[in-house]
């Protein structure tokens, strides 16, 4: 395994720029946030304009990126595929499909995405509706060589408040995915910190989709005891804010609660070898490059001693 970082945290500083910095302070691989470049989410990106991308710009991040030691791990675009409003759902689907051809450019083996989730619709008819949407998407990736892979957050809130936003978030929700999408290249960006959010075993179910899981990410998670015992499990329902998210929060990785020791045995007795990428979202450690810089390094200073 090797540690890399998902761009999107450092803001506009340029690509080149990131890398750089990134292989100066011991990071062997970069997740490129590949937004639209017009959009409004917290935490993405736009390095590079995917749906005007050549061969000639992918060449020359190609070569930068092998001078300075770093590979891509894979493209991010999370967003919501199953929304509601289906123009806006096209675009988005079709957004991802050039993402998936900037990771071809590029020679990049994945792509990242949410699933996502029509609000107007039951769990049952959404994971209809996800068959479709994703049977298509899968094979358009398939056909390319380029697997999808889906990051387990549940984006509690995103389109109502109180509620999952995806689909996606559980074993028990996987295990419907893959049935109904079965293709040998679709599988997880496998992130622990929404696991141990949820009061979930983030280490067990490695082995049951350790065939599943192409791509990591580092996120901590720290949960606070007695705020579960005030909130309980529905978390805070009043007066949300950064400074009071409810009865967690996330963490760069070492300053939260997740067993990051016993969860990277456990890839590596499935035979992972891949990235860990340092997603960073922990609200201590933002409001400046030089913060979110700080935390980053943190980050890596306490996983490379376990890889």
């Amino acid at each position: 395994m090797y540690i890399g970082l998902l761009t999107g945290c450092l803001g506009g500083i340029p690509l080149k720029e990131k890398a750089r910095w990134a292989s100066v302070h011991g990071f062997k691989s970069l997740e490129l946030a590949c937004w639209p470049r017009t959009n409004s989410r917290d935490y993405s990106g736009s390095e590079i304009d995917v749906a005007n991308f050549t061969q000639e710009e992918a060449e020359k991040i190609k070569a930068y990126f092998n001078e300075y030691g770093l590979t891509i791990s894979s493209i991010a675009y999370y967003d919501n595929n199953l929304h509601r409003d289906l123009t806006i759902r096209s675009n988005i689907n079709k957004h991802f499909k050039k993402c998936v051809d900037a990771a071809v450019l590029l020679g990049v083996p994945a792509v990242g995405t949410f699933v996502g989730r029509n609000i107007d619709k039951s769990l049952e008819e959404n994971f209809d509706e996800f068959e479709v949407v994703f049977g298509d998407l899968v094979k358009y990736a398939q056909e390319r060589d380029i697997k999808v892979i889906i990051e387990n957050c549940p984006m509690i809130g995103w389109q109502v408040a109180g509620m999952p936003g995806t689909i996606s978030f559980t074993p028990e929700l996987w295990r419907e995915m893959f049935k109904r999408v079965p293709n040998k290249n679709f599988g997880l960006n496998y992130d622990p910190s929404h696991m141990h959010a949820l009061l979930m075993d983030y280490i067990t179910p490695v082995k049951e989709f350790k065939d599943r899981i192409f791509h990591v990410h580092a996120k901590d998670t720290e949960v606070f005891k007695e705020n579960l015992k005030t909130y309980g499990v529905f978390n805070k329902q009043l007066n949300i804010s950064s400074e009071d998210f409810g009865y967690w929060r996330y963490r760069m990785p070492g300053l939260g609660q997740v067993d990051w020791k016993s969860l990277f045995k456990e890839l590596t007795d499935v035979g992972y070898a891949g990235v860990v990428s340092i997603e960073h979202e922990d609200p201590l450690y933002e409001g400046s490059a030089e913060k979110v810089k700080e935390g980053l390094q943190i980050g890596i200073d306490y996983l490379q001693k376990l890889i």
